[in-house]
């Protein structure tokens, strides 16, 4: 039964065009309508041979279940049965306490209560970074990856969040990596590897961005990426079949530690160029998104290894030329200086015909009259000068106006 000392809104949705009840086994029609089964059948039996709702004559009396539509009516419907408990703030006295307690059995409670504080306000996120050991203990939570319910993978998932909440908080971010990296155990990298593997989407974020936040130097950068796995796992989560949230994360902590020569070369060896190249494919990515893409891709086409990957992939150019106009400056930045690195400094033949049919002449000179960077009109003017022994069979066949601009 329902709560009926409330007055409820039910979803218009939810109630069948028949009885404007709320339906308890829904069913659709061939037009797309759904009722309740038992007010359907009767509408049906009756010798009714239309939709009751359009009017629309029914090719097929036949109907199917609408699984979907019951699973959010039996949902909706329990939260009005059981409605969530909002749990009480603990008090920051309770906060110091549970924390000086985080060593007894009952850590894995506690740590639900300190999350809960720290997620209320950003003065609470600063009340915990400041309690005197607090971190520390966390950093050791990571690790004792290995022991016991602190080796869990849903206990290291709380402590990865909580970390999470209080990184910007914390007053000693060099000795907070320091301890992160090369603490007496060594195991936070494998903690974080661990939560990536197999943590929920939302842990899965928090591990990126602590990963992020560490990445400061190059021997960080060259700690972390050394870790078995755990650039793997950074671009699995960065494939677009996943949550979006967790592709622009786990790709701010690769363009993070991607700087060194060696981590570069990880990266393409990985297959990173085909990742961004799929990537860059989709319609539906963030400005931010295609930023870091393009800017991984650049990093690549800084090693002869990434420039022969781009190449190779004429799905990959297009995608970057796509890219060079409309998206934002800093995306154009990185998109024109990958060409520019192919094209022009390594005149890699593949990549220039790419450009040639993509129409790329074209994006180059609409970009040379818009108000771009020097940087970028310098690396547009080096990228033309390619093509000019080619250029009036290249631009023949371009209806253009913008072709007075040629620096040749």
């Amino acid at each position: 039964m329902l709560r009926d000392d409330l007055c409820i809104t039910v979803p218009t949705f939810f109630r069948c065009p028949i009885s404007l009840d709320v339906m308890k086994s829904p069913v659709s029609l061939c037009t797309g309508v759904t009722y309740d089964r038992s007010s359907i059948q009767r509408w049906l039996d009756s010798g009714n041979n239309t939709c009751p709702a359009t009017m629309q004559l029914l090719r097929t009396k036949d109907f199917v279940p609408n699984r979907t539509l019951q699973n959010l009516i039996q949902i909706w419907s329990d939260s009005l049965l059981h409605p969530p408990v909002s749990e009480p703030l603990p008090s920051p006295g309770q906060i110091i306490q549970a924390v000086a307690d985080l060593d007894t059995e009952h850590r894995f409670g506690l740590l639900s209560k300190i999350f809960h504080f720290a997620q209320h306000s950003p003065e609470n996120k600063l009340f915990l970074a400041k309690i005197e050991g607090f971190v520390n203990q966390l950093i050791r939570f990571l690790d004792n990856v290995g022991a016991g319910v602190t080796g869990s993978v849903e206990f290291l998932e709380q402590v990865v969040k909580l970390l999470d909440l209080i990184l910007d908080s914390i007053e000693d971010p060099e000795g907070f990596k320091n301890s992160m990296l090369k603490g007496k155990n060594k195991q936070s990298l494998d903690s974080l590897l661990l939560v990536l593997q197999r943590g929920s989407s939302d842990s899965k974020i928090a591990s990126a961005r602590v990963l992020q936040f560490i990445a400061v130097d190059a021997e960080s950068k060259l700690l972390i990426a050394e870790k078995e796995g755990l650039v793997t796992e950074l671009l699995q989560s960065a494939k677009p079949e996943k949550d979006p949230a967790l592709i622009e994360n786990a790709l701010a902590s690769l363009v993070a530690i991607s700087a060194p020569k060696r981590n570069k070369l990880k990266l393409v060896s990985l297959g990173a160029v085909k990742t961004l190249s799929k990537l860059l494919t989709e319609s539906n990515l963030s400005v931010a998104v295609v930023e870091k893409v393009l800017k991984l891709v650049e990093t690549a086409s800084s090693t002869r290894e990434g420039r022969r990957e781009i190449c190779e992939d004429e799905a990959c150019v297009a995608a970057i030329l796509n890219k060079v106009l409309k998206v934002s400056s800093v995306a154009t930045e990185h998109a024109v200086t990958t060409l520019w690195s192919v094209c022009y400094l390594f005149r890699d033949r593949n990549a220039q015909e790419a450009v040639t049919q993509g129409n790329g002449l074209t994006k180059i000179l609409l970009l040379m009259q818009s108000n771009c960077s020097p940087q970028v009109r310098q690396m547009c003017t080096d990228l033309l000068k390619i093509f000019r022994v080619n250029s009036k069979s290249c631009l023949s066949c371009y209806d253009t106006k913008t072709t007075h601009i040629m620096p040749f």
